[in-house]
């Protein structure tokens, strides 16, 4: 059994004032020179900007602690001499993160505590009186805020369980980049709806993924799995990610699979997700270039994709929104093989599945799902709900679909 190494022993303070940063990298780094170990925070709020897991190492939370981010952004710098990323090639061109992982094997951050992202103090209100989508914009400019609360890039044999994230700033909560056998069980991810871009479990390029039991709420995607290689030295697929039990509530997509050239995501299936009040049920959205550096250089192939025992309710779009840009730079070699099975969806839309010319969506199947839509004032608000202000279509089509099948479902406009 690995040796304990309790923070306050390494001179934490724990009263959620005083800069526990330097202790907290003191204890990782001795459980991870003596081989491996657990870091245990208990009884106190432990303030701190960014700290490094080492491999062997679990970081653990009592029920009675907090992890609390540092609201100065100094305090979260771009890593130095990373091993597994390329700095400038990553989305918003930064590996800043409250807990970062390069290249660990065996870690781990479990506990009944809470990681408090301090989101606060890094967004303000917006207070023009026409805005619409999120309530709350950055203080700072994307480029300068913090991207990421957990980062773990090349990582293999990881644990995540029982950790509650809470008040995420306008970053992605936990972000799974080309990493292997990776077991996420029973987080609570509860950050402002009304924020932009705090995705919850963001998996990219990674193998063998198992989420379980997770409780989600967030302002951007909530469960996401993409295959973005351009800041790894080679191309890698996104593979067997599986997620089930979960809930969700998101004012983006509740699932999200795929962007702009994204490579190879396949052998995946998302099972008994509980949706409410959610802009997309399932989005499948291969878009332009977007303005900033969140794109990939391979041409996106997505295939065995299941989906079943899915509730949704409240959705403010589509329940399922598939489609790809026109513009020729965005690769696509297919999107094909899909099933969805068992989906009740209640919202302001009906599907909208729309593949390219030269690249439709093929072999969908849609067996035993029943979609309902209510009129706007069943869910009012939509133009202030997040995304839906500019992802709601209001055109609903199946277009350049090659031999979906329907079985036993229905669309219902009662």
């Amino acid at each position: 059994m690995k040796a304990d190494f309790p923070i306050r022993t390494f001179g934490a303070k724990g009263d959620g004032g005083t800069q526990d940063t330097a202790a907290s990298q003191a204890a990782l780094d001795a459980a991870g020179a003596a081989g491996g170990g657990r870091v245990v925070l208990k009884d106190g709020t432990f303030l701190t900007g960014s700290i490094q897991l080492r491999s062997g190492v679990e970081l653990h939370l009592d029920e009675s602690a907090r992890l609390l981010a540092s609201p100065a952004l100094a305090d979260f710098p771009d890593r130095q001499g990373v091993r597994h990323v390329t700095t400038e090639n990553l989305p918003r061109r930064r590996n800043a993160c409250v807990i970062f992982a390069d290249e660990a094997e065996d870690v781990a951050i479990t506990g009944g505590g809470v990681i408090d992202g301090n989101g606060a103090h890094h967004v303000c209100a917006r207070t023009e009186p026409d805005w619409t989508g999120w309530a709350f914009d950055r203080i700072h400019p994307m480029h300068e805020s913090l991207p990421r609360v957990v980062f773990l890039a090349g990582c293999r044999d990881v644990r995540l369980e029982d950790v509650s994230l809470v008040n995420a700033p306008g970053g992605w909560g936990y972000w799974i980049h080309d990493c292997d056998r990776v077991a996420v069980r029973h987080l609570a991810i509860r950050t402002d709806v009304r924020y932009p871009n705090n995705d919850g479990i963001h998996v990219n390029c990674s193998r063998d993924v198992d989420i379980e039991g997770c409780d989600i709420e967030c302002g951007d995607d909530a469960l996401v799995i993409r295959a973005n290689s351009r800041s790894l030295a080679h191309n890698a697929v996104c593979e067997r990610v599986h997620a089930r039990d979960c809930r969700v509530r998101s004012w983006a997509s509740g699932i999200r699979v795929g962007w702009m050239n994204d490579g190879v995501i396949r052998d995946c299936s998302f099972s008994r997700i509980a949706m409410r009040d959610t802009t997309n049920g399932i989005d499948i959205v291969l878009p332009r270039q977007p303005a900033n550096p969140d794109y990939g250089r391979e041409a996106t192939l997505i295939e065995r994709i299941v989906f079943e025992d899915i509730d949704m309710d409240g959705i403010y779009a589509h329940p399922i929104d598939a489609k790809i840009a026109p513009d020729p730079a965005t690769r696509v070699a297919a999107v094909r093989d899909l099933a969805f099975r068992r989906i009740r969806a209640r919202g302001l839309q009906f599907p909208h599945v729309c593949g390219r010319a030269d690249a439709p969506f093929s072999n969908f199947l849609f067996e035993d799902c029943s979609f309902r839509k209510v009129p706007d004032a069943e869910l009012p608000g939509w133009e202030r709900h997040g995304a839906a202000a500019w992802g709601r279509n209001l055109v609903e089509a199946f277009a350049h679909a090659e031999g979906f099948r329907f079985d036993r479902t229905t669309f219902d406009c009662r």
